[in-house]
């Protein structure tokens, strides 16, 4: 914004030109409300920060384990189950939806997905259970074809709607991004907070209530360990909470993910990601003693409750708006420096009165980030249960193997030709280590903590059994 004395520009001078950019693009009305609050946040200049004076930490919640409660599959009918799935697996070197890789015995994360469905369609006798997938323009198409297959799931505007898209706003005027060479730069996505708008602008919400759906369970696709659980819903539903987010006990490893905290002010449950703590209290965010609970982005929401809020708030929901600083062109740190409203769903348990949480236990969240995941997940140190839930073998006793593979793997057609024969045994495995090219042949059984190393030519890993050892090539 220049020196810290120029005024900020108002939203008379700003949103006609946005409104119009918006409008010529064909965005729905909710799209631009969505849009018109964030930048509403961003121009009055308040701060988009939450300092530890405003928070107090989360002492205790309930825990699913420790739930008494008898499950009720006639909720099913009233329920819908929604995947989020705009996510593309750039960082894994795929231009298409990440839920197209392979997981598990030849078949995707959509596919295991449809497949669970399935079974608790004929389990409880729910023939209408629904399912909806919220794709992105950049995920529709594959998606829908890959799904075609499961005729059972809904086809067209019954299976998905697409999340929306929002300007680029320059980082210097607030005016609204520009980039001749390309049109499609001057527009991002606006974060999974966009769901919600999604839902309104696309009807689905509209037509989930005329339909007499109540609970919505929505997670990311790439989670496998976010499958519909009878218990959960039945607590849902009884508790009468309008929104529960189900969190997980933080360790070491989550310290710079986002945490639960209380409201200073109201008490009321929010959500502190890392992009809204101020530097000086950098080292309170990580403290996973004091800030105990992460966000899964499992959440349960009443959808007769988001409708009265977008009714309150004229066509919006107050999600708590975070910046993100890029360029215009991601790729070309040169071109014109811009912002990047972007909104996340677990945030709106901030605005939702009398929402809650449940600790549930670790292998509800599986998600799937790195090849490194995969890898593991491939292997025997997971099982693919009769109804396509994929968990840690009994064996394991809740604890994944550690995964490092070289950088050079961090691409999946790099680490799928390393592993030609599939995985190694990894049921036993505590740590594997791979550095430098090589290729494992079928048979490799791996236990304890193993390196293998290779600074040349690729060379074969031989079959065999390796325990606590490094092994050079």
């Amino acid at each position: 914004m220049g020196s810290s004395s120029s005024k900020m520009p108002t939203m008379e001078e700003r949103w006609p030109a946005y409104e119009a950019k918006m409008k010529a693009e064909g965005l729905n009305e909710a799209a631009i409300a969505a849009f018109k609050y964030n930048l509403g946040v961003l121009l009055s200049g308040a701060s988009t920060m939450i300092p530890e004076s405003d928070i107090g930490p989360v002492d205790s919640l309930p825990e699913l384990d420790g739930l008494d409660i008898t499950p009720d599959p006639s909720l099913l009918k009233d329920t819908v189950i929604l995947k989020l799935n705009g996510g593309l697996g750039t960082g894994m070197g795929l231009d298409r939806a990440k839920s197209l890789l392979t997981v598990a015995d030849g078949n995707t994360f959509l596919d295991l997905i449809a497949q669970q469905v399935d079974c608790m369609k004929k389990e409880y006798e729910t023939p209408d259970l629904r399912f909806m997938l919220m794709n992105s323009f950049s995920t529709s198409k594959d998606t829908l074809e890959a799904l075609a297959k499961y005729t059972q799931l809904g086809t067209g505007s019954d299976l998905e709607f697409v999340q929306n898209k929002a300007p680029k706003v320059s980082a210097q005027d607030c005016t609204p991004a520009t980039h001749e060479a390309d049109k499609g730069h001057e527009w991002c996505p606006p974060g999974h907070g966009d769901l919600y708008p999604a839902m309104l602008g696309s009807g689905t919400l509209e037509k989930l209530l005329e339909k007499g759906v109540k609970y919505m369970f929505v997670s990311n696709s790439d989670n496998l360990g976010a499958t519909m659980d009878l218990k959960l819903l039945t607590y849902f539903a009884q508790s009468k909470a309008p929104f529960m987010m189900e969190v997980a006990t933080r360790t070491d490893a989550d310290k710079k993910g986002g945490h639960l905290a209380k409201d200073a002010k109201t008490s009321g449950l929010l959500l502190r990601e890392s992009a809204q703590c101020p530097e000086e209290d950098e080292k309170a965010f990580q403290d996973v003693t004091k800030y105990k609970y992460f966000n899964t982005n499992n959440l349960w929401v009443d959808l007769v409750a988001l409708k009265s809020i977008f009714e309150k708030n004229g066509g919006s929901i107050p999600l708590p708006v975070m910046k993100n600083a890029k360029t215009v062109d991601p790729r070309d740190k040169a071109s014109q420096p811009v912002l990047q409203l972007e909104t996340a769903m677990g945030a709106a348990i901030s605005c939702f009165e009398g929402a809650t949480a449940i600790v549930i236990p670790r292998e509800r969240f599986a998600p799937v980030k790195t090849t490194n995941d995969l890898f593991a997940l491939r292997s025997d140190a997971y099982t693919l249960t009769k109804d396509f839930r994929i968990t840690l073998a009994s064996e394991r006793n809740g604890v994944p193997p550690d995964v490092k593979l070289d950088g050079m793997y961090k691409f999946t057609d790099a680490m799928e030709k390393l592993i030609p024969n599939g995985p190694p045994s990894l049921i036993g495995c505590k740590k594997i280590v791979v550095e430098g090219e090589m290729t494992f042949a079928k048979g490799v059984v791996v236990k304890g903590t193993v390196t293998f190393k290779n600074s040349g030519a690729s060379k074969e890993v031989p079959a065999g059994e390796y325990e606590d050892k490094t092994v050079e090539l």
